[in-house]
């Protein structure tokens, strides 16, 4: 690519969220860490919008969002009382593996996406430590809170828990994987913004990464609400942490359906350029 080339790095990380390139008729190329990586192979990857099961991004939405609905039902103070404790508790390990599922998928894209990982796919590695890359720090950061809320969850199915077990093993996995969750969706939301703040209504991503922001603040707040005492195993606030849960979840149900959308969005598009008023591309440099 022959023009300028200008870099935006997030300095905490060392991690670049966009490059720019000015060619010579004055179009500027954008690459976008997570445009790339969503867009590794063609947009429909043989099927639609709503149905492309060969599709690792239409499954990512798809297991996020059964992950979403299960979390949902279970917080309903209806649902709990028509199937009882021990079921609803099973109705949230079930979410909980849904959602680890989906946030493997996503940490796999995100290795995928490695520099010099296309080259030579025969030898990719499982797993990889890359920490100048801050779409490996938000997936991998998610995934690891889906594993405690694994654990969480797991144990809550398990009957007549003492307060102190209840505490250290249902409560403790549950807030970690809730600031997991809240540290991931904010990694994302820099990435996609490019900073902490950005006003960009006409990109699904932005929508995705600021509903999940908020589903993984909702979750927080259930995570605090929801506190076990280890003396009494009392909750701190049951109604709260139902409410927080059932609106986290919902947030990421729009957030996975979103993700079908900007799967098959076209790969480019001609935007103003911000400060020159030249044309700006999204797509490979």
């Amino acid at each position: 690519m022959h023009g300028q080339r200008r870099a935006f790095r997030y300095g905490g990380l060392g991690a670049v969220t966009y490059v720019d390139h000015r060619r010579a008729d004055g179009v500027v190329v954008r690459w976008e860490s997570r445009h790339h990586r969503k867009h590794l192979t063609a947009a429909p990857d043989g099927g639609s919008t709503w149905w492309a099961p060969r599709a690792r991004g239409w499954w990512i939405a798809v297991l996020f969002a059964v992950g979403s609905v299960l979390f949902a039902l279970g917080s309903v103070p209806g649902y709990l009382s028509a199937v009882g404790a021990r079921w609803d508790s099973v109705t949230f390990f079930i979410g909980s593996l849904f959602f680890t599922s989906a946030a493997f998928l996503t940490y796999r894209e995100a290795v995928d996406a490695a520099p010099g990982a296309a080259e030579d796919p025969a030898h990719r590695r499982f797993f990889v430590y890359q920490p100048r890359r801050i779409d490996w720090w938000a997936t991998a950061v998610q995934f690891a809170g889906t594993l405690y809320f694994n654990v969480s969850t797991g144990v809550a199915t398990r009957a007549n828990l003492t307060a102190q077990a209840a505490h250290q093993h249902v409560w403790r996995p549950d807030a970690v994987g809730s600031v997991c969750f809240l540290v991931a969706s904010g990694l994302a939301w820099f990435e996609v913004c490019h900073g902490w703040a950005a006003w960009r209504p006409r990109s699904w991503s932005w929508w995705i990464t600021l509903v999940n922001l908020l589903g993984s603040v909702a979750f927080g707040v259930s995570a605090v609400a929801s506190y076990v005492s280890p003396v009494t195993g009392g909750l701190r606030n049951a109604g709260r942490a139902n409410l927080g849960t059932f609106v986290g979840a919902v947030c990421f149900l729009v957030g996975a359906v979103l993700l079908l959308p900007e799967r098959t969005r076209e790969a480019s598009g001609q935007v103003t350029a911000p400060g020159d008023g030249s044309r700006d591309t999204i797509g490979a440099p």
